[in-house]
């Protein structure tokens, strides 16, 4: 099996790379973006829609557990899903890259069908018997969903949708730390409620609510319970689902969500300004803090600010564009990304396993697909039709003036 996997990794270049430089189109950033990701998803959604993940996906950690093999599977496939649903969310067409979409629509769903299913050798854990780890990929995997309705919820079959809620209804009785994992029993809550009507609205509102009121440190930055952590916490989790939830909350008349998403609007927004400047000339950035190998995951928040539209005025779309491709080849640019067979290994920027935490395992390293959450716009939006233009870093370093950095003040 691992054999006729590696012939379909060879046969699935569907989209050119187009190496791009000082002087690279737009479209060659969006076929280099779409490569890539095709390149990293590729390995855990064809495997599962196969019903070969348990068999072929390693698990690699510094500290291997009994249940590592179950968990880390759930969280390859939750954390790539919160970044390529809004994607295949644009539907099937008749390009090269419409033509892939399709194919990942029909895969997806095959592969949440075997993840759900109790049947399947693919049926995932989404009990705590290992460890209460599920209810973070669960919640990312609800995320990704929420924002593909058309192509993937709306088109499963009764059954996967029931299995789906059945387990969704067995993770929500996982209780969260008191910290960021909140946040994930909120999201499971608010897929239930967009989708079924239905939620446990303490559980929905409880994580907002202390983020909101109780946790919020100014400039945009949240403590990750009731202490800041120098990490990139509030880009792989806070500000993404604090403003998919409250979105959700808004749209369905909860609580103060009115009020809250006003205020989550400008907090996000300035974050995304913070993390723009965080990219170097070269497409680096500071390696600091937990889940560092969570590689571009770590801007998260700018790529969704980018596809929910909250980029602030001074950050053009193609500016984000021409830095967040800079730091994706940055990093790929380094041997040992990836293992023969092409899975992700545990690193930063190539193989690093000793530079992880202990919860870190392969499939962890899936979030660096949240990167790709913009390829949820069409070709045609300005994140992908305008000429490239040169980042904050670029510019400054270059000798250019760029605007004077400016704190929130609420």
């Amino acid at each position: 099996m691992k054999r006729i996997f590696i012939i379909m990794l060879s046969l699935s270049g569907l989209l050119s790379c187009v190496q791009s430089g000082e002087d690279s189109g737009t479209v060659s950033d969006r076929e280099y973006w779409v490569e890539t990701m095709d390149r990293i998803a590729r390995p855990v959604i064809w495997n599962l829609a196969s019903g070969t993940l348990n068999e072929n996906m390693p698990v690699e950690s510094v500290a291997a557990t009994e249940g590592s093999q179950y968990v880390s599977r759930l969280e390859a496939f939750g954390r790539t899903m919160c970044g390529i649903a809004h994607w295949i969310e644009l539907g099937p067409d008749e390009t090269k890259e419409g033509v892939l979409r399709g194919e990942y629509a029909i895969m997806a769903r095959k592969a949440l069908a075997n993840a759900v299913n109790p049947e399947s050798s693919d049926m995932m854990v989404f009990d705590e018997r290992f460890s209460r780890q599920p209810l973070v990929d669960a919640a990312f995997l609800c995320q990704g969903l929420l924002h593909a309705p058309e192509q993937l919820w709306h088109l499963l079959d009764d059954k996967v949708k029931s299995d789906l809620l059945s387990a969704l209804h067995t993770v929500r009785k996982i209780e969260p730390w008191s910290n960021n994992w909140l946040l994930f029993s909120s999201m499971v809550e608010a897929f239930l409620l967009e989708f079924t009507g239905e939620c446990d609205a303490e559980r929905l509102v409880n994580g907002v609510n202390v983020f909101m009121t109780d946790w919020y440190r100014g400039d945009s930055i949240y403590g990750d319970g009731p202490d800041v952590h120098v990490d990139y916490y509030n880009s792989y989790v806070i500000h993404p689902m604090l403003t998919d939830v409250l979105m959700i909350m808004g749209k369905h008349n909860i609580g103060n969500a009115d009020e809250w998403l006003e205020m989550q609007t400008a907090r996000h927004k300035r974050y995304a300004a913070i993390l723009e400047r965080m990219i170097s000339p070269e497409g680096t950035y500071p390696v600091v803090g937990r889940s560092i190998s969570y590689r571009f995951g770590a801007f998260h928040a700018l790529a969704h600010a980018s596809y929910v539209g909250l980029l602030p005025e001074e950050l053009h779309p193609a500016q984000v564009r021409s830095a967040l491709t800079a730091v994706i080849r940055r990093q790929l640019s380094v041997d040992g990304n990836f293992d023969d067979n092409g899975w992700l290994t545990v690193g930063f920027a190539g193989h690093q396993v000793d530079m992880s935490e202990s919860y870190i395992n392969t499939g962890s390293q899936y979030l660096c697909c949240s990167v790709f959450v913009p390829l949820g716009l069409p070709a045609s939006d300005p994140f992908w039709s305008s000429p490239s233009v040169e980042w904050t870093n670029l510019k400054a370093w270059g000798g250019q003036t760029v605007p004077r950095d400016k704190a929130l003040k609420r």
